[in-house]
């Protein structure tokens, strides 16, 4: 669950209800000082999963924890803090893959388990996409995923690049299942029939100038994403496997 440098300092502006920042001189009452950032962050998963992000503000996190919205900022400094903190906190429920196995096997059962872990809590994607976050519980995962590449083989390099690889593929996977697929989707309709529609628009068109849309309807608009996410996944771990050396024949064999 590699994070991503390459992003923006700050959120989209809609990434949050307005808030209105602690006055420069507040002073903590005695609720705010007994809370944890721990509690805080507990406190915005639950904000998350009733509101979804769009919904998500320090005013709200703080009533949930029973405190004025000024007393959060002595924990948390402003709303991208707070993003850091959930960050951290989504992957406080990761169950590392069982060392069993080879690297392969192990790198599949991560991307499994990071896609779970994402789709069980609302807008979780939309949290975690390209955050540069360094808390205790990614940290404990980052240390654990490059220890298996580098044991496995891999450069330091290349270990680096297929932490981040593995990341950056679950994180746009999983926004795209956690977003509408059409209006209709958006409206009610259920994914399937939102895809099903797609592909009946696709099966209609004229054969002589989409003559691919028309023949491949079905593949285009499967709604299985799990064989969508498997598919990707594993041609990720044959890109990644052809980076690693070739195993010497033991000596007096012949190469088959």
């Amino acid at each position: 669950m590699a994070p991503n440098p390459a992003t923006s300092d700050t959120a989209a502006p809609d990434a949050f209800a307005p808030d209105t920042a602690a006055p420069p001189d507040a002073t903590p009452d005695a609720p705010a000082r007994a809370l944890t950032r721990e509690c805080i962050a507990a406190a915005a998963l639950r904000v998350l999963a009733r509101d979804g992000l769009a919904g998500l503000s320090m005013r709200k996190v703080a009533a949930e924890v029973g405190v004025k919205a000024a007393s959060l900022y002595w924990h948390v400094r402003n709303k991208e803090e707070l993003l850091d903190l959930l960050n951290d906190a989504l992957v406080a429920g990761a169950e590392l893959p069982p060392r069993t196995g080879d690297w392969r096997a192990q790198y599949l059962e991560y991307g499994r388990r990071y896609r779970a872990l994402l789709l069980a809590t609302r807008d979780a994607a939309r949290i975690v996409a390209g955050r540069l976050a360094t808390g205790p519980h990614i940290l404990a995962v980052l240390e654990d995923q490059l220890d298996r590449l580098r044991g496995a083989g891999f450069t330091d390099a290349d270990a680096a690049m297929a932490s981040y690889l593995l990341s950056a593929y679950v994180q746009g996977f999983v926004l795209q299942e956690q977003s509408p697929l059409s209006a209709a989707e958006a409206a009610g309709a259920t994914r399937g029939e939102a895809a099903r529609a797609a592909g009946e628009v696709f099966r209609t068109l004229p054969a002589e100038t989409h003559p691919n849309l028309v023949a491949l309807a079905a593949d285009l608009t499967d709604p299985d994403m799990d064989a969508r996410f498997e598919f990707g996944l594993h041609r990720l771990a044959d890109g990644l496997a052809a980076l690693l050396p070739t195993p010497r024949p033991a000596p007096g064999r012949e190469p088959r």
